[in-house]
């Protein structure tokens, strides 16, 4: 009887309990799992703006290039499921996604067109940076972080690399002692976050000594794990979670039911090989630089 008692009393105590477990499962962004101290990520106001200066650092020992180049897919099918992955046309391959899209694409159909739209595929790019400065973390300052970033910044780099006019000297963002800060500034344009204002400052020397500069070129992260052949999933397991997502069946993807009944599309049509080139470079809005870590919570949870 008395533990009887004892539950009762309990009762209210118990579903805080509960209450606060399901807090838990739903809301996952507060677990460890989609969260990688690597990354840095520039901290924006209630208004959508925000302010850092970065240094984009050399390649790290025993690679070649400053940054690592990545396509990937993010999008919810009429399942409700998330397709969160990442896209084998960053290795040259064959990629369901993309395959599918350029059906959607070649369809003649608008309707198709705006399906493939909003399963393009991204472009993702990470490098090694030194925070100079960091309003919002100041306790960033100083340290070494991964950063993703969109084809805007980008290009931003590429045209400090090669200007256009002939007066312009080329600057290489990725030097130690010749290279030039970065000034992050970062609006909320129409929804989105917009970059057009950020720009490279004068070329300086990032540290005072080589020995400082030494220290920060041994903290760098490597790079070749995010383009290395193991950390992609096959075509077939993406194949298996695409058809999954749309809700499609058997082993070769289906007319799409508003599309005329024709023949697969040959891949040396001028359209194939436009399509998905549409998808990654026309698709250059700012919400490409948006981190898919949200999505990708999404996704965990199907």
């Amino acid at each position: 009887m008395s533990s009887l008692s004892s539950l009762k009393k309990s009762r209210n105590d118990f579903m805080k309990k509960l209450n606060k477990e399901i807090e838990k499962i739903e809301s996952p962004q507060d677990t460890k799992n989609y969260t990688d101290d690597r990354f840095w990520k520039p901290e924006v106001d209630k208004s959508g703006n925000g302010y850092a200066v970065i240094r984009f650092l050399p390649p790290v020992d025993g690679e070649d290039i400053p940054w690592a180049r990545v396509f990937n897919h993010g999008f919810q099918g009429p399942t409700g499921l998330w397709y969160i992955e990442n896209s084998l046309t960053t290795l040259g391959k064959k990629d369901p996604v993309s395959e599918y899209n350029t059906s959607l694409w070649n369809s003649g159909v608008e309707a198709n067109k705006e399906i493939a739209r909003k399963q393009k595929r991204r472009l993702t790019y990470m490098s090694n940076i030194y925070v100079v400065s960091d309003p919002k973390n100041p306790q960033n300052e100083g340290k070494v972080f991964l950063y993703k970033f969109g084809k805007k910044i980008f290009d931003k780099v590429n045209d400090l690399m090669n200007p256009e006019f002939e007066d312009e000297n080329p600057v290489n963002p990725f030097d130690l002692w010749e290279g030039a800060n970065f000034k992050l500034k970062i609006r909320k344009v129409e929804g989105f976050q917009n970059y057009d204002k950020s720009e490279f400052e004068k070329t300086s020397q990032l540290l005072e000594t080589d020995q400082e500069l030494e220290k920060v070129w041994k903290s760098q992260y490597p790079l070749n794990e995010f383009t290395s052949e193991e950390n992609f999933k096959t075509y077939d397991e993406l194949k298996e979670r695409l058809d999954l997502v749309l809700g499609l069946g058997g082993p070769s993807f289906p007319t799409p039911k508003t599309t005329p009944v024709e023949e697969p599309v040959v891949q040396s049509t001028p359209k194939v090989t436009t399509a998905e080139e549409d998808f990654a470079v026309k698709a250059t809005s700012d919400e490409d630089d948006e981190d898919m870590s949200y999505f990708a919570k999404l996704a965990e949870e199907n």
